[in-house]
């Protein structure tokens, strides 16, 4: 007979298997429970930006948006362009310009010929009261800008302000005639005679050709050949409020800050305008227009570097072979 509880047959072999067992007769086994939806996990605070990491956030921002804006201002790599902000009449190294802006915004491309305007040479400007004579010249050492060729200072000193010189520069485009004025500016004239006398010009060559309206000019006087250079001491301003920058005229090339004029200098053939911080010193021959008017024709050579203005080293090579006067 079978036992309470059990099918016929047991759980002997080949029998039915157990009865299910009825309520209350043992502990029902484990079970895993299905859902259709997942089990509910509570929210995870997001994790707080530590003030560091926010600081190192916001800088990098401000960096990149600076340099944007560097970029835009004075194109690549305009934050490592010439030192001398070479966008006027200026000295200094190729990491920032070294001129004053000219007052046109009008640009010309570095390859372009130019056409010049049919004008003669500018009435010279003249100070509306004349200096004293003599007057007391001052040279600074200056250290900052390169001097390949060393030469002497002139002796500080009186000088006169009164009375002409004539300078010969033979260049390999052609003679160019000067008539430096003491009237004009007597401690420049004295600093560049002072250079040529020790034949510091000769072998230079022009390095920087604008054909730009408004900056329409050929720029010289330094020994590096790149805008750098120097004798390695620096001349005082001879400024005065009248003065004008018009076809013929002679005046000394600086960087942005006063008192920076050393050996650098410019000639003008066309159409300058520019404030009347640089100081004029003589005037050009009609025969020196002629060989600059074809210099300017020849246009800016664009296979050299030029700073991004629209000016570059001529086409037509301008080297001194010899520099001399009287």
């Amino acid at each position: 007979m079978s036992e309470p509880g059990e099918r016929p047959g047991g759980d002997s072999p080949g029998g039915a298997p157990p009865w299910p067992p009825g309520p209350g007769s043992g502990p029902q086994q484990p079970r895993q429970q299905f859902s259709q939806y997942p089990q509910w996990q509570p929210p995870v605070p997001p994790k707080k930006t530590s003030p560091a990491a926010v600081v190192l956030i916001t800088g990098s921002v401000v960096v990149v948006i600076v340099m944007a804006l560097a970029f835009l201002a004075w194109g690549y790599p305009g934050f490592l362009r010439d030192d001398e902000a070479k966008s006027a009449i200026g000295t200094g190294p190729a990491t920032s310009p070294p001129f004053l802006a000219p007052s046109s915004s009008t640009t010309t491309a570095p390859s372009a010929a130019y056409t010049l305007p049919n004008i003669g040479p500018a009435r010279m400007p003249k100070r509306s009261k004349p200096l004293a004579d003599p007057v007391t010249c001052a040279f600074t050492p200056d250290s900052t800008s390169p001097a390949p060729k060393k030469v002497a200072p002139p002796p500080d000193g009186p000088a006169s302000s009164s009375g002409t010189v004539p300078v010969r520069l033979a260049t390999s485009a052609g003679t160019i005639g000067l008539t430096l004025d003491r009237a004009l500016a007597p401690c420049t004239v004295v600093n560049f005679l002072s250079l040529v006398k020790q034949g510091f010009y000769d072998g230079t060559s022009c390095h920087r050709l604008s054909v730009t309206s408004g900056l329409q000019m050929l720029q010289c006087g330094d020994p590096v050949g790149d805008g750098t250079g120097g004798p390695g001491y620096t001349i005082r301003d001879e400024v005065f409020p009248e003065l004008t920058y018009g076809r013929g005229v002679l005046a000394m090339a600086k960087t942005a800050e006063p008192d920076s004029g050393g050996s650098q200098f410019f000639l003008v053939f066309g159409d300058v305008r520019i404030s009347p911080e640089y100081t004029v010193f003589g005037s050009i021959d009609d025969a020196g227009l002629g060989v600059l008017d074809n210099v300017a024709r020849g246009g800016i050579d664009p296979s050299r570097p030029g700073i991004g203005d629209g000016s570059g080293p001529p086409k037509i090579p301008v080297t001194f072979t010899q520099v001399t006067t009287p």
